[in-house]
């Protein structure tokens, strides 16, 4: 597979997992009553939405981006990883009252050491993998400007 069909693959499979995050996302907003925690089951709900528009979007603008074969597929698995890791790790949370870490939106609520810790790895590794994702796109865009 050449750059440009692995591009156009990537940028066919970023679309449909944003519309799939989205649609995830809506879904978590309907149970939001229901959740240990529902300012955090809100935050959920937005984070699914807001990162299926992201990938998306970024899909959208796959073919700007100009990377080594390495590093496009590198950005695009930090891309689903980081997108669906930010909704699955704030829905977990909600689900069982974790997040001690999250002082605004947790509410002092402490779940078990286990959820905890797999709440904060999903934050620590979402955070490292989208500044990545940000930083390797933006030089991407700008090879492609030059």
């Amino acid at each position: 597979m050449d750059t440009a069909q692995l591009k156009k693959y990537q940028a066919d499979k970023l679309i449909f997992y944003g519309v799939l995050l989205f649609m995830l996302g809506l879904i978590v907003g309907l149970f939001i009553p229901m959740m240990a925690n529902p300012r955090m089951g809100l935050s959920s709900h937005l984070e699914g939405i807001m990162n299926g528009m992201f990938l998306v979007l970024l899909g959208l603008i796959w073919n700007r981006v100009n990377l080594s074969v390495r590093w496009l597929k590198i950005t695009f698995w930090l891309a689903i990883f980081g997108t669906f890791a930010n909704w699955a790790g704030i829905l977990l949370a909600a689900i069982f009252n974790a997040g001690k870490d999250l002082t605004v939106a947790a509410q002092g609520q402490e779940g078990s050491p286990m959820i905890e810790g797999i709440v904060m790895f999903l934050l620590i590794t979402l955070s490292v993998a989208m500044l990545t994702i940000c930083i390797s796109v933006l030089i991407g865009l700008k090879r492609n400007m030059s």
